[in-house]
């Protein structure tokens, strides 16, 4: 039996939002940020990066409040829910000094367990996300973590979200996978694998209908598609090549947080060792409005000025990540969050657009703190592992199979691989520092996994949202800020 669930079949008339908070890093986005979000009346949306790990990782950690509890409750699967929760649960919480239990590693053709996990961690995040409200939230995933796609996003379905957003890619199959996924159909997926071309390429496949056991599924809507893209010949490829309805587009600049779109053309450097942009790397807005859809921008746009700037040139809003991702809600750890935000009141904060850092080869917005947490310099000194595997590389072996491999892990495994020794040089395990950014490193033998964290350009002039004499502000805050005048 699949029981109903208060968000199974929730219809939506709301106008389009005039902020989209972003979905950044892992968990950086968490529940706790989009609720507050869309309770006052913009689009809350959850990042759904890597969400089987923190699932496990925060019911290792004892679930001190309930709520991971509360919202499995609900899960339509009972039988999936009672084993997550038996073989991951810690009641008070595991030792500090302990290692986490690992979720098993995402593959061509996952395990059963793999798939559940996953689904149900998308699953809890959007429902505590839509907990209190009856207002929209979305989810936010990359393209290029294609492994985990089909039951991540039916987790989400399950639970309700109104918004898909998905960049970092050419997410030209998404609409089509939503259109089947929340009709409660069988999807499949063209995995990306070097040396490979689109039809010779493994196809990931996911069927919801395994789950039903023979019952009436649940009603499920198809949540509206937002594609992220940086150029205007992406937005035409996006409307014209996808296999279903785009219905929007969010347009970052060089400036958002976290992964870059390369330059266009060849990559040159400035002086500090940063990809430089130029006039090709402009969006033409004119252009982009004669699509007929609606759009956002991103990217340095969280002031009352640049929020007028982007409804005069035709935008339905703005995205706003920098903003949120240091206040008060989001899911950065207190301690990490709370040293940027002193080093940026003292004025010496700094952000680094590094060509390296991210195993998949877009440039990645790092935040510098003089020396200590998250400092470029300082991550060097970490032992390479790779061990949650969602940033990892499809290849085929000379014996005609599947393999993974990641410019982030062991040198010497890497090129055994077949991978190139030059694509090692200065990756970073974004994986593995993500998550830490939110409190739930893994324990090492020289201790716990770094953090790494990532802003925009607008980091410098984040005290601008804080109340008189604090020292950290809300997501109320930016949201006031940013419409004042408006």
């Amino acid at each position: 039996h699949v029981p109903d669930h208060p968000y199974a079949a929730t219809p939506y008339t709301m106008d389009l939002p005039k902020i989209i908070q972003g979905g950044m890093g892992a968990g950086v986005s968490s529940w706790r940020l989009a609720r507050v979000v869309s309770s006052l009346g913009q689009l809350g949306v959850v990042s759904g990066i890597a969400l089987d790990v923190i699932l496990a990782r925060r019911l290792q950690d004892g679930d001190a409040d309930g709520s991971v509890r509360r919202a499995i409750e609900h899960f339509p699967f009972r039988e999936i829910a009672e084993r997550v929760v038996a073989k991951y649960f810690v009641p008070g919480g595991k030792p500090k000094s302990q290692r986490y239990a690992m979720a098993p590693m995402h593959t061509v053709r996952s395990a059963p367990e793999v798939d559940e996990l996953c689904m149900l961690g998308n699953f809890v995040e959007v429902f505590l996300a839509r907990e209190g409200h009856d207002q929209p939230v979305g989810i936010n995933y990359l393209e290029k973590i294609q492994l985990p796609l089909l039951p991540s996003i039916y987790g989400a379905l399950l639970a309700g979200v109104a918004y898909v957003l998905i960049g970092a890619g050419i997410p030209i199959r998404i609409p089509g996978v939503l259109d089947l996924l929340s009709a409660n159909q069988a999807a499949a997926y063209e995995l990306t694998v070097a040396g490979t071309s689109a039809e010779d390429a493994p196809r990931l496949q996911f069927d919801p209908a395994r789950y039903f056991e023979g019952t009436t599924p649940p009603a499920l809507e198809r949540p509206r598609f937002l594609a992220i893209i940086s150029s205007n010949a992406l937005a035409t490829t996006m409307l014209k090549r996808s296999n279903g309805r785009v219905d929007g587009l969010i347009v970052e600049t060089p400036t958002a947080g976290g992964h870059n779109a390369p330059p266009r053309g060849k990559t040159q450097l400035d002086v500090e060792g940063q990809p430089l942009y130029g006039d090709k790397d402009q969006v033409d807005l004119e252009k982009l409005r004669e699509l007929g859809v609606p759009f956002w921008l991103a990217g340095g746009y969280a002031t009352p000025e640049q929020f007028r700037n982007a409804l005069t040139v035709g935008a339905s809003g703005v995205q706003v990540g920098t903003a949120f991702a240091f206040c008060e809600e989001s899911g950065l750890a207190p301690e990490y969050r709370n040293a940027v935000l002193t080093k940026a009141q003292d004025g010496v904060i700094s952000v680094f657009t590094d060509p390296l850092a991210s195993p998949t080869g877009f440039p990645f917005k790092v935040a510098q703190l003089d020396g200590s947490l998250s400092d470029t310099a300082l991550y060097e000194s970490r032992k390479r592992i790779c061990d949650l595997g969602y940033l990892r590389q499809a290849y085929r072996k000379s014996d005609g199979r599947i393999g993974f491999r990641c410019p982030g892990e062991p040198t010497d495994s890497y090129i055994a691989k077949g991978g190139a020794e030059a694509d090692t040089i200065g990756r970073k395990c974004l994986c593995n520092a993500l998550i830490a950014n939110i409190g739930h490193a893994q324990q090492r033998a020289g201790g716990p996994e770094l953090p790494l964290l990532t802003a925009g350009d607008d980091l410098y002039e984040i005290s601008r949202f804080f109340r008189n004499g604090d020292a950290s502000y809300s997501a109320r805050d930016v949201i006031a800020h940013i419409l004042a005048g408006a």
